[in-house]
């Protein structure tokens, strides 16, 4: 079957932190003949598995790496890599996929209040402007 995984799914499956479910969730996962993930499955991960578990970002992207290398997962690889760009530098994973999904539908900069998230994509060869 081809399914679509919840980020509730993703995180009983990485963090392993309700035995039944996440057992349930790694079997589903590989047994599936194609999992997709959406992008803000993986925003809602990272968020979750940094504010909520606590875990520190090299984990995270470790964790984001593992699942998209799997051969039954397809995800827009290039927006992904886009967001470990951004985690690995010690920013946010959703600011690195909304600028490159921007960039994709045809902007030319990424603008926000956010002085880490300008910094870092411009730091990365992004067009980035502070907004104030």
């Amino acid at each position: 079957m081809k399914i679509t995984a919840d980020t509730n799914v993703l995180v009983r499956a990485i963090t392993g932190d309700d035995a039944l479910q996440s057992k349930i969730a790694q079997g589903e996962l590989a047994s599936a003949d194609m999992v997709a993930l959406a992008l803000p499955a993986l925003c809602e991960l990272v968020w979750v598995l940094s504010r909520g578990y606590k875990f520190p970002s090299p984990d995270i992207a470790e964790a984001i790496r593992r699942l998209i290398g799997a051969a039954n997962v397809v995800v827009n690889r290039p927006a992904v890599e886009a967001g470990l760009v951004l985690l690995e530098a010690g920013g946010d994973f959703a600011d690195g996929v909304i600028a490159y999904e921007g960039n994709w539908l045809g902007a030319e900069a990424f603008v926000s209040f956010d002085k880490q998230a300008v910094k870092l994509l411009a730091a990365a060869g992004q067009t980035a402007r502070l907004l104030g």
